[in-house]
């Protein structure tokens, strides 16, 4: 069965589903793999978890009308260019070289509690040297590679799914 010919309810659980699951290889890297995330891949979670409901929200309403599905596909785009961001972001400290890497900082729930939410944020995005490191790579990858391109890649498939042309009024 051809994904791109899915139902827009279809191709907009399929994307819940793969926030999920990503979602879950990251959380068995943590407690099984012992990869421990930095402020930076928090974030990048937090916008995983965001878009996974825009989806599923997508799915569960799963529009008749083109322009409620723009909405959809557009809010979705919106939330993957906020990972694509912080994701970009991640990517450019790892590929710093070592002698220009920030300091390490302090883990995020010490800074959630001892700062406001605007300095916590203005420190994250600033970067430290935890961000920084490579704990893990696929094909060549680290991780924050590997969300960057989801994030673009789940990013076109709403956008696909929101704005293709339909023949059956029942799709």
């Amino acid at each position: 069965m051809n994904p791109f010919r899915w139902t827009f309810r279809a191709q907009f659980l399929a994307g819940f589903v793969l926030c999920a699951a990503l979602l879950s290889y990251a959380l068995y890297s943590q407690y099984y793999g012992g990869l421990l995330p930095c402020p930076l891949c928090t974030f990048q979670r937090g916008v995983f978890v965001v878009l996974g409901l825009v989806f599923l929200l997508g799915a569960l309403h799963s529009p008749k009308r083109k322009g409620a599905r723009g909405v959809y596909g557009l809010l979705c785009a919106a939330v993957a260019a906020v990972g694509m961001a912080i994701a970009g972001r991640h990517v450019w400290l790892q590929s710093l070289p070592p002698d220009q890497v920030p300091a390490c900082g302090p883990d995020l729930s010490y800074m959630m509690e001892a700062f406001p939410l605007t300095d916590v944020l203005r420190k994250v995005f600033t970067g430290s040297g935890e961000c920084a490191q490579v704990d893990w790579t696929f094909l060549g990858l680290a991780m924050p590679a590997w969300s960057l391109i989801w994030f673009v890649a789940l990013a076109l498939w709403a956008l696909y799914a929101a704005f293709r042309s339909r023949k059956s009024i029942f799709s």
